[in-house]
């Protein structure tokens, strides 16, 4: 079942969505060559605590996850599509960094996530980056009221594919509220005028993953979480928790 917000509820969520905002920024900012993803996670975890913030990714398991998630941001580089586990590898120049990131402030939840380069930027990565941005950036302006959840998904996908990009199938957004995935799911590929109509109240994540290669192949790896391109080429990802209002979309989780 799809949960309306009051005007209220969207106000507190706006509050756990800076946090998620401030949180990518640190992140961003200390990363650099040399330094590892478990440092990344750290910083994270200190804007967190200072905000009073809870973490939604530390401790999830959801069904498919042979264990809980051990930290508090994914952290993906180069072929990793997303839920990477931060771990000791240290940063080189040239990677594709994805964030993901989540803070639970007062019982709502924001989740967001960003793409960068690390030291020296591959062309490539910065069209890749872009196009992510900009599919992200279609799906939100679909989030108007009257539309569908399917307009969302053709709006990113649209984007995505005349890139050259792969769309990795069955991952998405999603809704968002007091749990981190609620209903309705927000597919990154799909006809238009079709799924859940889009009514004011409604919080959606939304969350583009283009794929250089322009296969829509993925793998998981080992360790039950990280999501990896079969071809080795890279990816990138792209969020914003965003709420449906009378009028148009509001971003909740921007500086």
């Amino acid at each position: 079942m799809v949960e309306l917000k009051t005007d209220q509820s969207i106000d507190r969520m706006r509050a756990a969505g800076r946090v998620v905002a401030h949180a990518l920024a640190a992140v961003r900012e200390r990363a650099a060559v040399g330094v590892s993803l478990l440092e990344l996670d750290l910083a994270a975890r200190e804007v967190l605590r200072e905000a009073g913030a809870s973490s939604p990714f530390l401790g999830y398991r959801p069904r498919f996850a042979p264990v809980p998630f051990p930290a508090v941001i994914c952290a993906s580089v180069n072929d990793a599509i997303v839920h990477g586990i931060p771990d000791g590898y240290r940063l080189r120049d040239g990677d594709l960094v994805s964030i993901d990131c989540g803070a639970k402030l007062g019982g709502w939840v924001g989740d967001a996530a960003v793409s960068f380069t690390v030291g020296r930027a591959r062309p490539e990565d910065l069209r890749l980056i872009s196009a992510t941005e900009a599919a992200l950036a279609a799906g939100i302006a679909a989030a108007r009221p009257g539309n569908r959840i399917g307009d969302i998904a053709h709006a990113i996908g649209t984007v995505g594919r005349a890139a050259g990009y792969g769309i990795p199938d069955g991952f998405g957004g999603h809704g968002i509220g007091r749990s981190m995935h609620e209903e309705p799911g927000v597919p990154n590929e799909g006809p238009a005028g079709q799924g859940t109509k889009l009514r004011a109240g409604m919080v959606i994540a939304i969350e583009p993953m283009l794929i250089a290669g322009g296969t829509d192949d993925y793998a998981c790896d080992a360790d039950g979480w990280t999501l990896r391109t079969v071809d080795g080429s890279r990816a990138a990802h792209a969020e914003h928790t965003v709420a449906i209002t009378a009028a148009g979309p509001r971003i909740l989780t921007a500086l």
